[in-house]
């Protein structure tokens, strides 16, 4: 531009930015749009993160149950002799016409006896007998009802629980194996008869009866 006097004018000075506060009744809203934002970003990562917590859980319990061994068991015969089972303790065939009792014994208990309990579906512990008093303790009170306990001499490893065709080698009483072992197996649904429990069977660890003596 020219002034008066026919020189260029001085460039007027820009306008300052003019800064908008935010005044007291904007930013309840500001904050409540921040809190919504917060809240749907939890909303939308709670789930995956769930997912991805499960996925290690089911992967973990897959990892301590890879060492169940299991076999299909079909000789459910009764018999009065003794039988040679292929594993130790045995994990199902045939077996006595009588069953042990439900418990905790703290005696060895016939196997031909206790492979009967297992065609029951009940869950057969067994745990070296030099195993502490306090172990023994802390393994009776996770027996389940439908559950016998003994110690065995000469197994492969301190504690070792069986079902019907499945069984698993523990490192001792505070093995957390044992609680995945029972949610997955104890249940019977391995058992032939699942369902008929322990109940009712002789209390005797070497399976003699009140009338019969003994079954041997």
């Amino acid at each position: 531009m020219i002034d008066a006097d026919g020189q260029p004018a001085p460039p007027r000075p820009e306008p300052a930015p003019v800064v908008q506060e935010l005044g007291p009744r904007r930013l309840p809203l500001v904050l409540a749009s921040v809190a919504a934002a917060l809240v749907l970003a939890a909303a939308l990562v709670a789930p995956l993160v769930d997912r991805l917590v499960r996925g290690d859980e089911l992967e973990q319990r897959a990892l301590d149950l890879s060492l169940v061994e299991t076999w299909e068991i079909t000789d459910r015969a009764h018999t009065t002799g003794d039988v040679t089972y292929p594993q130790d303790p045995p994990a199902g065939g045939a077996h006595a016409p009588i069953w042990l009792a439900c418990g905790v014994y703290d005696e060895p208990v016939r196997e031909e006896n206790a492979v009967h309990d297992l065609e029951h579906g009940t869950v057969w512990i067994t745990h070296d007998p030099g195993l502490s008093a306090a172990d023994v303790e802390a393994l009776a009170d996770r027996l389940p009802d439908n559950g016998i306990m003994s110690p065995r001499e000469g197994l492969p490893s301190p504690v070792v629980v069986t079902v019907w065709g499945a069984q698993l080698r523990l490192d001792g009483a505070d093995d957390e194996r044992l609680g995945l072992f029972l949610e997955e197996y104890g249940d019977g649904h391995t058992a032939p008869e699942l369902g008929v429990s322990c109940q009712g069977g002789t209390p005797d660890p070497q399976g003699a009866t009140p009338d019969e003596g003994t079954n041997t």
